[in-house]
C-alpha cells in the first residue's frame, strides 16, 4: 500500500533525508560518511561546501572538515550539470562518466564562442595531464600558467572552461581543501567500476535517500540525466526505494523513514547558499514560498544566498563577513520574526561562528 503524505510530513522526511535532523539508520559522523550518503554534495562555492558539511556534523570545526578533505575523504569535481560537487573518491570516475556527458552536449558551441578548437582543447587536457603527473597538485593559477607556457591562451572564460572540461573528461579533479588540481587517477587510485544500469541504480538510491521524497523528474533535474534514464534508474534501484504520494503524485523515499516515529518539525537552521536543501530540487515549493524566490536568487543568476530555515521553510537570508577573530552576520528576514525567534536565529548562527572558531556579531534590520 502506498502511503499518502501531507506536505508537512513530506517536509519532515526531506529534512531527515538531508541529514539536517537525526536519521534512524545512518550514523554518518564523518566527512566521508556524509558525502557517501548523498553521493554528490553541492560544492560550487568552497566556503559553502565546508559549512554544508559542518551543518551535518555537529561539533566539528572548519579546520576538522578541511583536514578530512586533505586526507582524501572526499574530492571535488564536475560530475553533473557542469557544477562542482563533493563526491566519494572511489565514485568520482563513474559518476563523471555517467552524468557529465549530458553537461558536455553541444560543447562545440561553447568552444566557438570562446575561440577554441577541438585540437586546442584536447591539447590542453594533455598539457594538464603531463603537468600533474606524479602525484602533484597545482593551484588554478599554476595550471593556467602551464597552459599559457604551452601556447594555449587562457584569457576571459577560456581558462576556467579548459580546467573544468579536463575534470568532466575524468582526467583531473580538485583535491584537498583548497583550489588545487590533481590527476583523478592519482587522487582516487581504486575506483569502483559499476556497469551502467548498476551505476544508474546506485545514483538514484543515493539521491532518494539523501533528498526524498522525490520524483524521477526531480532526479533528472539534479543529475542532468534524461527523464527516461531517471525512470530507468528508479526501476533499477528496486526495493531500495519505497513509494509514497505527496500532493497526489507518486514519489520515492528511503524505506527506513516510513518505519520511524514522526517527530515535530520545529528546527531552526542557518544554511549556506549553495546547499542541497534548495539546490537539490527543481521544485522548491515545499521549502520556499515562491514569493520569496527572488530574494534567494536575486536576478535569477544562479547565485543562491545563505538561508535561515525554520520548521523546514525558508524565512530569511544571511550574509557573512569573516575577519581574523570575528564573523559579522547581517540577517534579512522574509517573514516577521519576534524576539524569541530572533534569539533562536542567533543561537544557530552561534553554531556557525564556533565552526569558524570566531566570535559572532549579528546585525538585524532596523
Amino acid at each position: 500500500m502506498t502511503v499518502e503524505l501531507t506536505r508537512r510530513a513530506a517536509l519532515a522526511l526531506r529534512m531527515t533525508s538531508l541529514l539536517l535532523r537525526p536519521h534512524p539508520t545512518t550514523g554518518a559522523g564523518t566527512v566521508a560518511g556524509v558525502v557517501e550518503w548523498f553521493g554528490a554534495l553541492q560544492a560550487q562555492d568552497l566556503a559553502s561546501g565546508l559549512w554544508s558539511l559542518g551543518a551535518r556534523l555537529p561539533g566539528r570545526t572548519e579546520a576538522d572538515v578541511r583536514a578530512a578533505l586533505e586526507r582524501g575523504e572526499a574530492l571535488r569535481t564536475w560530475p553533473m550539470r557542469g557544477t562542482i560537487h563533493l563526491v566519494p573518491p572511489a565514485d568520482a570516475r563513474w559518476m563523471v562518466e555517467l552524468t557529465a556527458v549530458r553537461a558536455l552536449a553541444g560543447v562545440e558551441t561553447r568552444w566557438a564562442a570562446l575561440g577554441l578548437t577541438r585540437a586546442e582543447v584536447d591539447r590542453a587536457v594533455d598539457v594538464l595531464g603531463t603537468a600533474l603527473a606524479g602525484g602533484g597538485r597545482l593551484t588554478r593559477a599554476r595550471c593556467l600558467a602551464a597552459l599559457a607556457a604551452a601556447g594555449i591562451a587562457t584569457d576571459g572564460q577560456r581558462g576556467y572552461h579548459l580546467l573544468s572540461y579536463a575534470s568532466q573528461r575524468a582526467v583531473t579533479c580538485l583535491a584537498g581543501a583548497d583550489q588545487s588540481f590533481a590527476l583523478l587517477d592519482e587522487a582516487a587510485p581504486d575506483p569502483r567500476r559499476p556497469e551502467r544500469d548498476e551505476a544508474l541504480a546506485l545514483l538514484a538510491h543515493r539521491y532518494v535517500r539523501g533528498h526524498g521524497p522525490v520524483t524521477a523528474r526531480e532526479f533528472a533535474g539534479w543529475s542532468g540525466l534524461t527523464l527516461t534514464d531517471a525512470r530507468r534508474a528508479f526501476a533499477a534501484a528496486g526495493d531500495a526505494l519505497a513509494t509514497v504520494r505527496v500532493d497526489d503524485e507518486p514519489a520515492a523515499v528511503d524505506p527506513a523513514l516510513l518505519d520511524a516515529p514522526p517527530r515535530p518539525v520545529d528546527d531552526l537552521l542557518v544554511l549556506p547558499g549553495f546547499d542541497e536543501y534548495l539546490l537539490g530540487y527543481r521544485d522548491r515549493t515545499l521549502m520556499l514560498d515562491p514569493a520569496h524566490a527572488a530574494a534567494i536568487v536575486p536576478g535569477g543568476n544562479g547565485v543562491f544566498r545563505a538561508t535561515v530555515v525554520r520548521a523546514g521553510r525558508v524565512v530569511g537570508t544571511w550574509k557573512r563577513t569573516v575577519g581574523p577573530a570575528r564573523v559579522a552576520v547581517s540577517v534579512h528576514p522574509l517573514v516577521d520574526l519576534d524576539g524569541r525567534q530572533r534569539a533562536r536565529v542567533e543561537r544557530a548562527l552561534g553554531r556557525y561562528a564556533r565552526f569558524l572558531d570566531r566570535a559572532l556579531k549579528v546585525d538585524w534590520p532596523s
